[in-house]
């Protein structure tokens, strides 16, 4: 198999993008950097397309190996034909090259297998032939063995069809073409194993065909299953696959061993075939389903760690809870905790009155801005406390509910201990709660991604893919943003390409115990950073204190030269990048010809534009580019709701199904994926991400099982 031209034709690009993807790859440079600086080789491919090249890549080179084991393996039984090799090299799945090895595989005794032992191989064979002047049943007389059991023709008869069963099972081509008809005309069937109400009830008598079963809904009758609730299986219609078969193995002739011939025809794939294709049906579509869902998953992590911070604020963390208090975190405009405490306003203690005393003492004494309120238990009485207490300041202070999944598993882990050793585990929640509004790009990469829960069915995934798909994630996110090496946490570092946790903690100990970093280029002095490392990540890294106003930039020290060529060509000087006075830089490319400006500073022109973008904005941060989240000052609750009202929200969750948006009242409403837009929609990440502001109308309420339906208002 050529891998190159395959990958190129699945990702629809150019066979010459791969193949240089592929090189950069395996000399072991990262993903991020291969987007970030590479993109002349590339074509511009970016982070998302070459991760998924690279599974490809690891996915078809795998396939390979197994190609060269199973090759080798029929040739040690000296059985290698040139069919053979060729239908090895032409296999295109797992799947194919397995049934191709299927018949040479070692096998545990079976009914066939018993059979040749006692001799009836040359039965079957015959019985195969289907002469019109055999007597089958005669023949079958010659064969009889008493110490094998084989008494008379019946057992021999009933032997010989066992081996034929066998060959078809174990024919190659047959399975490619039943596996194929029983995914493109099959149906999943699920039924219900309890007359008890439950979260499956909709799949209690349920049918779909395999083929267009969407990835929730086969996540759905999975957990269903694995619950013990639904039971499944896969059904097609057997008489067309009987037809296939027979097809196959009849001749167009009746004679004596025909009605044998079919009956061993129809057993080999209701007792052989049949379940194993259905398995692996239900194998595929899963496998599918979670590659869809793990997709899904990282698009919404990707747009949640990407929300704009909210800089310079000073910050009260709002812990809700209801027994043991509300746990209380302030934080200056840095993160530093200022002050903690915990208030009582929420069942049973209802000290509301006492709770308001205090809060509003902290708000004066530190100049609070805004609250975040995390958005688990007890929330929704800690948002209207807290929307009445606002009524009662002297001071503009807003509030936003705030996504607190994870806290709880970042506040009792090892890292929250190291870094609030003095304060208790149920109040560093709090503080990730508040810095999170800060910086949720920072405080989140504390905090294992599955714990985010921004995905569907994410605790059902195969943990090792969901972890790779994630972390590159992570990896493209904090890559892309950058990272202070002055200020950074280890946290954060250690998710810059190139950089490892051990690394990252040499960065730290560095700026600790020798100096803080002058210039990007004292990277090379930290233990374990050697020239490869360096040129991975040191792109990726910010030291707005240096003298060099580029290492403040995403420009990478590779092409300094380039770009105090273009400065000095179009007649700017260093001052004036950090004086921000480029604002004619892009036009002045433009009048004098990107191409030719790129031709004669030895770059290409991708290079060039991102020089151009970063001289423009030294520091910048990409993701101030979007719009704020929404701060509110008063609550609402779901009985106030009615059809027709319209509001602001902000998408919180994407599934296939729709899109999760808060509207200040709690409970998230759901806007369908059919209510996403006029036209038709496939997936609705592909009309909405997480983080994302929108406009959504109320369509209906169900206040007794809290569900809110919307739409997106066009």
């Amino acid at each position: 198999m050529d891998i190159i031209a395959k990958i190129a034709e699945e990702l629809k690009i150019r066979v010459k993008q791969v193949e240089a993807a592929v090189g950069l790859i395996d000399e072991g440079n990262t993903i991020p950097f291969i987007a970030r600086y590479r993109k002349e080789a590339t074509g511009s491919l970016d982070d998302e397309k070459l991760r998924e090249l690279g599974e490809k890549l690891e996915f078809y080179r795998a396939l390979d190996a197994r190609r060269a084991d199973v090759q080798r393996l029929i040739d040690e039984q000296g059985k290698l034909t040139d069919e053979l090799v060729a239908a090895i090299e032409n296999a295109q799945t797992l799947s194919e090259l397995e049934d191709i090895y299927r018949p040479y595989r070692p096998k545990r005794r079976t009914r066939a297998s018993i059979a040749a032992e006692a001799g009836l191989t040359p039965l079957a064979e015959l019985m195969l032939e289907q002469k019109k002047d055999v007597d089958i049943v005669a023949e079958a007389e010659k064969y009889l063995n008493p110490e094998k059991k084989i008494n008379n023709a019946t057992d021999a008869l009933n032997g010989a069809k066992d081996i034929i069963a066998e060959k078809v099972s174990d024919n190659a081509e047959f399975r490619k073409w039943i596996r194929e008809f029983t995914y493109r005309s099959g149906n999943l069937v699920a039924k219900a194993k309890t007359e008890e109400d439950s979260v499956y009830r909709l799949y209690y008598d349920y049918n779909e065909p395999l083929s267009k079963m969407p990835s929730h809904r086969v996540l759905a009758v999975d957990r269903g299953e694995k619950e013990g609730i639904l039971s499944i299986k896969v059904e097609c219609d057997k008489e067309k696959v009987f037809d296939y078969l027979r097809g196959q193995m009849l001749s167009a002739r009746e004679c004596s061993s025909t009605d044998f011939v079919r009956e061993a025809t129809d057993d080999a794939y209701e007792r052989l075939i049949a379940p194993s294709v259905q398995t692996e049906m239900r194998n595929t579509i899963t496998e599918q389903a979670q590659e869809q869902a793990i997709r899904v998953f990282g698009e919404n992590l990707k747009n949640l760690l990407m929300l704009p911070p909210v800089r310079g604020k000073v910050v009260m963390g709002f812990d809700p809870a209801y027994r043991t208090g509300c746990k209380i975190a302030i934080v200056d405009g840095f993160g530093d905790v200022l002050d903690m405490t915990v208030v009582y306003p929420t069942p049973p203690q209802n000290k509301t009155e006492e709770a308001k005393a205090k809060l509003k003492s902290l708000i004066n004494k530190h100049k609070v801005d805004i609250i975040s309120i995390g958005n688990g238990t007890a929330s929704k009485e800690s948002e209207i406390f807290v929307a009445g207490m606002l009524k009662e300041l002297d001071r503009p202070v807003s509030y936003i509910m705030t996504n607190e999944a994870g806290a709880s598993v970042y506040s009792a882990s090892k890292l929250a201990s190291e870094e609030f050793p003095q304060f208790d585990v149920s109040l560093r929640s709090a503080v990730s709660i508040a810095r999170r509004l800060q910086d949720p790009l920072a405080e989140l990469v504390k905090i294992d991604p599955k714990a985010i829960g921004v995905g569907q069915y994410q605790h059902d995934m195969e943990p090792k893919a969901l972890d790779n798909s994630l972390s590159g994630v992570v990896e493209s996110c904090v890559s892309g943003v950058g990272a202070d090496l002055n200020t950074a946490s280890v946290s954060l570092l250690s998710h810059i390409a190139g950089i490892n946790s051990k690394i990252a903690k040499s960065i730290y100990e560095y700026r600790t115990t020798v100096s803080k970093f002058k210039t990007r280029s004292e990277l090379l002095k930290v233990k374990g950073i050697g020239e490869k490392a360096y040129k991975q990540c040191v792109g990726f890294l910010r030291v707005p204190e240096s003298r060099e106003v580029l290492d403040n930039t995403a420009v990478h020290p590779e092409s300094y030269e380039a770009a105090y060529s273009l400065l000095k060509l179009l007649g700017y000087s260093r001052e004036d990048v950090s004086e921000r006075r480029l604002s004619e830089l892009p036009k002045k490319v433009e009048a004098a010809g990107n191409a030719k400006v790129a031709a004669e500073l030895g770059i290409g022109v991708p290079t060039l534009n991102d020089i151009v973008s970063e001289l423009m904005k030294p520091g910048r941060d990409p993701r101030d580019e979007l719009p704020p989240q929404i701060l509110r000052t008063d609550a609402m609750d779901i009985s106030s709701l009615k059809a027709g009202m319209e509001f602001v929200g902000t998408v919180r969750n994407v599934a296939d199904f729709g899109a999760f948006v808060d509207i200040g009242v709690h409970q998230d409403g759901l806007v369908h994926i059919s209510k996403l837009s006029n036209r038709f929609v496939k997936r609705a990440s592909d009309v909405v991400k997480v983080g994302d502001i929108i406009k959504v109308r109320v369509i209906d309420v169900d206040v007794a099982k809290k569900r809110i339906s919307l739409e997106k208002i066009q």
